[in-house]
């Protein structure tokens, strides 16, 4: 537990929404060059590509560009560096890491296009409010 506080570093307010833009391209920049070993950590080669992963982690950070106050930044820019600290350490498993970051939101292909049910009552089923 005290090896993990002393991993994550909590950096200085920002001063200004241009500092706290600065450290977001620096996040970026560190999480980039990381990719690598997180590949090799978690045996990603057979399940994604590095600039597949770089656009998921781009796309996790661009979900946060509408926000201007400089505290809060920094506030995702700590969970951020917390979440990478963990990936990097090994503390979470290969799944944790396809499930949040290779599969996404959207969930398997194979499950959005499977077909919902041959018979009748699945049809049903499925189309009503239970489901």
């Amino acid at each position: 537990m005290a090896f993990t506080m002393r991993a994550v570093k909590v950096p200085p307010n920002s001063a200004s929404l241009e500092e706290a833009r600065h450290r977001v391209f620096d996040f970026f920049r560190q999480a980039c060059r990381a990719i690598p070993s997180i590949m090799e950590i978690y045996n990603l080669d057979d399940v994604v590509t590095p600039s597949q992963l770089r656009s998921s982690i781009a796309k996790e950070i661009r979900k946060n560009q509408g926000v201007t106050n400089p505290k809060v930044i920094d506030m995702l820019l700590f969970k951020g560096m917390e979440e990478l600290g963990n990936i990097t350490e090994h503390a979470k498993q290969r799944h944790h890491v396809i499930g949040q970051y290779v599969v996404g939101q959207k969930g398997l292909v194979q499950d959005m296009d499977k077909d919902q049910g041959s018979s009748d009552f699945l049809k049903k089923f499925y189309t009503s409010n239970y489901f």
